[in-house]
């Protein structure tokens, strides 16, 4: 799969019902404050997990939603646009939209598996399914262990698709002290994919401290 990158096309966001709803806020507030425009969707699942996860009070409608996040990570209205479920005209329901990138995150084994079946029962599964058609990058941070044949084979069907898939697993080796120090392991993962600069951590090799977040 070729890739033609655009630096500052938007990005699509899905979040699902799967545990680690802080990866998808995070991800979410990184790519606003670098002003990275963000097209967003989040399934009814999620918003229960956003419940139980965190301390939030997200709104479940689509403009309130959008009001929310940018107020909260005071980004400009125009940098994040919040979809429904069932907007069958979004624009990221077709090929002909400018997002070059779209990140499930955090992204469950029934995602995971949709999306490898090719289904298009919502807009999320839709936007999936025209980001393979069109080849343009896809990336998949799935969060269940342990890990079922159907769910590896899920994953390297779509893998040899050129699908990235980024399994939430931080690594130790930048010696975190924090929960927010895992999860920026695994964001910043994301952003390196999505060829955002960052500064959450240390890379291997550099001390750790040495690169600030």
């Amino acid at each position: 799969m070729t890739h033609e990158i655009k630096k500052n096309s938007p990005v699509i966001l899905a979040m699902t019902g799967a545990s680690g709803a802080a990866y998808g806020l995070r991800l979410l507030e990184c790519l606003l404050n670098v002003k990275r425009p963000v097209y967003l969707v989040v399934s009814k699942a999620a918003q229960l997990v956003f419940a139980t996860e965190t301390d939030l009070d997200i709104p479940s409608r689509p403009v309130e939603m959008q009001n929310y996040f940018c107020e909260r990570f005071k980004a400009s209205p125009d940098l994040l646009t919040v979809y429904s479920r069932e907007d069958w005209m979004s624009p990221i329901a077709s090929g002909s939209h400018r997002a070059q990138h779209m990140v499930v995150c955090p992204c469950t084994t029934g995602t995971l598996a949709a999306i490898a079946q090719g289904n298009s029962d919502n807009l999320l599964e839709r936007a999936a399914d025209v980001m393979l058609k069109e080849q343009r990058r896809l990336i998949m941070v799935v969060r269940e262990s342990p890990l079922s044949a159907i769910h590896l084979e899920n994953m390297l069907k779509l893998a040899r698709l050129g699908v990235t898939i980024l399994p939430a697993n931080p690594g130790f080796y930048q010696q975190p002290r924090s929960i927010e120090d895992l999860i920026d392991f695994v964001v910043a993962r994301i952003l390196d994919h999505l060829d955002v600069e960052h500064r959450l951590l240390p890379r291997w090799g550099e001390t750790p401290g040495e690169n600030p977040g």
